[in-house]
């Protein structure tokens, strides 16, 4: 059978080949962004209590009408911003699913999408399988700050989305105020939806506050934000996450969104819904993560690996420069083999090639995890 593929260049993504790699030879997994602690018991009984109830069936396509007031609640709490449960917000299966809802919905073929590179691995493919063009724009380390100048530079009369993600994976940074106003000036009066990928909001650090693209109204119009409930509740597995958007890009979005998933597993919704009514269950996680990347880096301080602390996300990237001229992929997997850590290489989330010798690490984990392998690392050398 003569099949064609539509992404003849995709292989496996490097989370599961480190992943696998880590298990087969028993490394401590600081590669993989995920917890090794579970989520809150108070939402595990709220979870099992919607199942006993047998609250199983389908809910609406756009999600559960009440966890959709609850998130609009919680938006109005953490950004003071008035959003319209029925209209403007969807329930995802995931944040993922939400990014290629969002670019099924509104890129056609020849569209040229911008994207910030080192960038989440799903945006390109899901780009190309809508048939459009991703158009990288190159961020630099240490800092992988956006030169606004030069994006404006690569607009042209076929760009039709530029994707944002903010606090970034895996760079750990984000973006200022100054940086969502330069956007907004950009986009404005253009024919160019902004995706903004903001699955890690909670998570920022020294007490700085994250700029969603909700709180700029001008830019909003022009904006479909993606969130995760696996990031913000340690629950990456569950796979739900929600869309914020105007309505008449909502409007898009659901169309697409209907037909693909139509609607998500109905009593994570009703637990959800109540759970997030109490704010103190998401108000917390700043400290709660900036304490685990602090622990890392004071670990490591003396060691040759050399890092600017994350602004948010639970992962840092280091430079190892100083111990070895490894590609960074042979480096993670010398790191995972003979130190007994897994790492995640940077240079899987360029589609170019790159010469910068850094590896991300996720402090997602339980101290104790995070001391075993910080142990191991600072085995290595100059």
């Amino acid at each position: 059978m003569d099949i064609k593929s539509k992404l003849p260049k995709s292989e496996t993504t490097i989370f599961s080949v480190m992943t696998a790699l880590a298990a087969e030879h028993q490394a401590i997994n600081l590669g993989q962004g995920f917890p090794d602690y579970d989520c809150n018991e108070d939402l595990k009984k709220l979870i099992n209590k919607y199942l006993v109830e047998g609250r199983n069936q389908y809910c609406p396509m756009p999600g559960l009408l009440a966890l959709r007031e609850s998130i609009a609640e919680k938006i109005y709490k953490s950004y003071e911003v008035d959003i319209n449960p029925k209209d403007e917000i969807t329930v995802t299966a995931g944040a993922t699913q939400a990014l290629f809802t969002a670019i099924s919905a509104f890129i056609h073929s020849g569209d040229e999408v911008i994207i910030f590179e080192p960038a989440y691995d799903s945006y390109y493919p899901s780009i190309l399988l809508a048939g459009g063009i991703p158009k990288p724009n190159r961020l630099y380390a240490p800092d992988f700050k956006i030169d606004w100048n030069e994006l404006k530079d690569m607009i042209t009369d076929k760009t039709k989305m530029i994707i944002i993600n903010s606090p970034h994976n895996p760079t750990g940074t984000s973006l200022e105020e100054q940086d969502l106003l330069n956007l907004q000036e950009i986009v404005k009066d253009k024919n160019i939806i902004v995706l903004s990928d903001e699955v890690y909001e909670h998570l920022i650090y020294d007490e700085n506050q994250h700029q969603s693209v909700l709180k700029f109204p001008q830019l909003f119009q022009q904006c479909i934000a993606v969130y995760s409930f696996g990031k913000t509740f340690h629950s990456t597995g569950w796979k739900i996450g929600y869309a914020v958007g105007p309505d008449h890009l909502m409007k898009e979005f659901r169309n697409v969104h209907q037909w693909n998933v139509f609607s998500v597993n109905s009593f994570i919704q009703y637990a959800l819904a109540d759970y997030l009514k109490n704010s103190e269950n998401y108000e917390y996680l700043p400290n709660f993560f900036q304490s685990k990347r602090d622990l890392l880096l004071s670990e490591l301080e003396n060691s040759p690996l050399k890092s600017t602390p994350a602004s948010g996300t639970y992962f840092q990237v280091f430079d190892y420069s100083k111990i070895s001229d490894l590609p960074d992929f042979e480096f993670a997997k010398y790191l995972t083999t003979e130190i007994g850590v897994a790492a995640i290489p940077i240079s899987p989330f360029y589609s170019i090639e790159i010469k910068e010798q850094n590896i991300r690490l996720c402090f997602a984990k339980k101290e104790s995890t995070l001391l075993n392998a910080t142990k191991n690392l600072r085995k290595l050398r100059k």
